[in-house]
């Protein structure tokens, strides 16, 4: 059964072989090139029909893969319009483990053994009663067969390849003659490097999406408030970026090739993987005094003091007897309710939702020099780090005129300026200017890791893709400040994605839940204003992407009317 490996091949069967040689390995299509290898041993072998079986991961099972045969009119597998094959796979051992040495195809893979039969009919060492019944059945005659298996350099079969009725040049049917067994065999070396190629790089592939997905979501779950982010951006961009190529006006000539959708896909999951850099207080920062925990609670303590101080000063006068327990009352009253306002003050100013003004600024001022007597040491439980930060500036174990607020040289280090007054007097917002600059230096931090990995030339636009998410179309935004001729369609697609899914998620401590009428309002004026690619902004609101995203991800009572009308932009000239 097994050929004879002396036949010398021919060199047009020679040239042959090489050409589809250097076809296989080009080839990055899996269905293309499986295909291919079927279709090129049958050429090879003026076959009738053929299977090609791919092995499991498990190595236990024989998956059809390929399936053809002139005759009959079969063509399944591969790039045919019937994708999906009904048989089912071919088990290597038995329910008992024994090997399944009776079917040719199962035999081939568990003995590496090429198996070449002249007439089916007249063998006993594989059971071929199944064939027999369809032959019946569908009026067909098997009889010869080729079955070889793809080997790779390392010895693991990857595959089986079987033939069915050479043909001679009459048309009549006749076994696989040595010479063409010996095509097939080189053939198949060939098939076997490339298919096992082929699932090294998809294994890759895995390995490295997972990858990024598991560090995606690490950067997700370093902030329990900005978790889903960078999981969420990649749906809607890949929904916007779907209509983009979808779309016959603007957007008409846009395409994304494999390679370009891949890059984008890596892109999009990787956009914000310099927060990894990021301190966790400032990409949580809810409030202007919070640092790890909200440090209001510490002011709402010293001014629980100066009213009990105040409490205490109006019994000891009552006590005396000196001034009319009716005045003493009024002025414990004015008192309360200036230490009230003042707190309230803080507070509001705390949460940073509306902009201040100077005469905010001078209150915030004069609510600091308030003093309150402090009676415990002001070192005691503080590690050493916080004590030498202290310097030269120890605080008295005691002090009656100790301030409301303050910004002590302890509260500046690590680059940034806890001081309580510093941050209560935070314009807008809740961060710093260091804060902020921080936060704005992730995408810088992103580019340089970007470009220590070494994307292949065909996803070499991953870097470009990721880093232009804070770039505005008018040259305002960071960290190049490029204008909208400079970034790539993809770059623009995810700055819309990114400014979405941020105005869109409900888990942010820094900000209101908001709805999509106000979420669109908001990039609107993004997109008149130069921000966002008012094109792209467009086609989102025409094609209704947000509606796809919103049922998805956001909450039911985010999702209101939305007539689109009211936040087209006009389009670029």
């Amino acid at each position: 059964m097994v050929g004879n490996a002396n036949v010398e091949l021919t060199n047009e069967q020679l040239n042959r072989l090489f050409e589809i040689g250097i076809s296989l390995s080009a080839e990055q299509d899996m269905d293309v090139l499986l295909e291919t290898i079927l279709s090129a041993a049958r050429e090879f072998t003026n076959a009738e029909g053929g299977t090609l079986y791919l092995m499991n991961e498990a190595k236990n099972q024989l998956i059809f893969s390929i399936v053809q045969n002139d005759k009959l009119g079969i063509k399944m597998g591969g790039t045919s319009d019937k994708k999906e094959i009904p048989f089912p796979p071919l088990y290597l051992y038995d329910e008992n483990g024994e090997p399944n040495k009776k079917n040719i195809a199962s035999y081939t893979a568990l003995t590496e053994e090429v198996v070449n039969i002249q007439d089916a009919y007249d063998i006993s060492k594989f059971d071929f009663t199944g064939t027999m019944k369809f032959d019946a059945a569908s009026h067909y005659r098997s009889k010869s067969f080729l079955t070889v298996p793809l080997k790779t350099r390392s010895g693991e079969v990857v595959a089986v390849m079987q033939l069915i009725n050479s043909r001679n040049d009459e048309g009549a049917t006749v076994p696989f003659s040595p010479s063409v067994q010996k095509l097939v065999e080189a053939l198949a070396s060939n098939a076997a490097i490339a298919i096992d190629n082929q699932r090294l790089i998809k294994n890759q592939k895995h390995v490295f999406e997972a990858f990024l997905e598991v560090f995606a979501r690490a950067i997700d779950e370093k902030s329990p408030y900005a978790g889903m982010h960078c999981q969420r951006v990649p749906e809607i961009a890949k929904m916007i970026a779907f209509a983009a190529v979808a779309d016959d006006t603007v957007f008409k000539d846009f395409e994304l090739s494999e390679d370009d959708w891949y890059a984008f896909h890596l892109a999009s999951w990787l956009h914000d993987c310099g927060k990894v850099t990021t301190p966790e207080y400032i990409m949580d920062k809810a409030t202007k005094l919070e640092c790890i925990t909200n440090r209001i609670h510490e002011v709402r303590a010293r001014f629980e003091i100066l009213r009990r101080d105040a409490h205490i000063e109006y019994l000891k006068k009552r006590l005396q007897g000196k001034i009319p327990a009716e005045q003493l009352v009024k002025e414990f009253n004015k008192k309360v309710a200036e230490l009230t306002s003042d707190f309230q003050f803080i507070a509001d100013v705390n949460v940073g939702y509306t902009p201040l003004s100077e005469e905010d600024l001078a209150r915030i001022q004069k609510i600091a020099h308030r003093t309150y007597h402090r009676y415990f040491d002001k070192l005691a439980g503080l590690s050493w780090d916080e004590v030498e930060r202290m310097n030269e500036n120890m605080p008295p174990a005691e002090n009656d005129k100790e301030p409301l607020l303050e910004d002590r040289i302890d509260h500046v280090f690590g680059g940034y300026n806890r001081g309580e007054i510093h941050n209560l007097s935070i314009i807008q917002g809740t961060l710093t200017s260091e804060e902020a600059k921080k936060v704005r230096e992730h995408v810088e931090t992103t580019i340089q890791m970007l470009k220590t990995i070494p994307f292949p030339y065909n996803i070499r636009n991953v870097v470009e893709y990721a880093s232009g998410h804070h770039e505005h179309m008018d040259g305002t935004g960071y960290p190049n400040h490029l204008t909208g001729d400079k970034m790539s369609i993809p770059a623009r697609i995810l700055a819309i994605a990114d400014c979405f899914e941020a105005l869109s998620s409900s888990d942010r401590p820094y900000k209101k839940i908001k709805t999509l009428t106000q979420i669109l309002a908001i990039m609107s004026e993004k997109a008149k204003s130069g921000h966002l690619d008012p094109d792209l902004f467009n086609l989102f609101l025409k094609e209704r992407v947000f509606d796809e995203y919103a049922k998805e991800y956001m909450k039911p009572k985010q999702i209101d009317d939305v007539d689109i009308t009211t936040y087209l932009v006009r389009a670029r000239s």
